[in-house]
């Protein structure tokens, strides 16, 4: 049963300021595309890589996967999440149904071995499995600038990635979505989302995330993502 890691680099750079996506900024020298196929080439559980870049930047997207072995094919995504991952879904159109495979935001450059070995051996016993980490914040539900709901936060989670499925769970997702007239106008955010609401039957099995594990989507986070690299590469820092 193959394992592959498709890595989602369609968004683009305007929250940050940026007239080339924020996937290939830099930081601590390296672009945070390559950060992200680095982390998921060097994982063992991991058998071939797909890029999903932005359209209009896919020489740029092959030249940072160009040391990496794994990567067996760049492509160019969509407008919307939900776009990007239709056209993963599409390239992997011949492998098999019970083949494994993690979808990860480029913009989290940070994901560690431990998350990715954790989801694939949760998808050996499960056909989804979601990367979340406490919330530490209360959150609120709000209805015309009112708080209407104030749920528990000891049972909140902050959603990460990967976000890991059989095939031909994440496959039967889709199609019952893309049939939904209300699809379109109201899609979930994420991939468990679409599982979630069009295969409710299905458990989605949660692994612990890493606060490390951040997503840069505004000028503040690059300064902390700088931060995490200065640790590593701190003296006495592990390789």
């Amino acid at each position: 049963m193959t394992t592959t890691a498709v890595i989602l680099a369609g968004g683009t750079g305007r929250r940050l300021g940026l007239e080339a996506p924020k996937q290939l900024a830099t930081v601590g020298g390296r672009p945070i595309l390559t950060r992200a196929i680095a982390a998921f080439d060097a994982a063992p559980q991991i058998d071939d890589i797909l890029v999903v870049m932005a359209p209009g930047h896919l020489a740029a997207a092959e030249l940072a996967a160009g040391p990496y072995p794994k990567v067996t094919g760049v492509i160019a995504g969509g407008a919307s999440r939900t776009d990007s991952t239709l056209s993963a879904l599409s390239a992997l159109a011949d492998r098999p149904g019970d083949a494994r495979v993690l979808f990860h935001d480029a913009a989290r450059p940070f994901v560690d071995a431990r998350i990715i070995a954790e989801c694939v051996a949760t998808l050996e016993h499960a056909d989804a499995v979601a990367v979340a980490v406490p919330s530490s914040d209360t959150v609120v539900v709000v209805e015309d600038d009112r708080v209407v709901e104030m749920p528990s936060r000891g049972s909140l989670r902050r959603f990460q990635t990967p976000q890991g499925f059989r095939l031909a769970t994440i496959r039967t997702a889709y199609e019952r979505a893309l049939a939904d007239p209300e699809f379109a106008a109201n899609p979930p955010t994420d991939d468990c989302g679409v599982v979630h609401r069009y295969l409710p039957g299905v458990p989605i099995v949660v692994v612990p995330g890493s606060e490390q594990n951040i997503k840069i989507t505004h000028p503040v986070d690059l300064i902390v993502a700088e931060q995490i690299t200065s640790r590593e590469n701190a003296p006495g820092s592990a390789d």
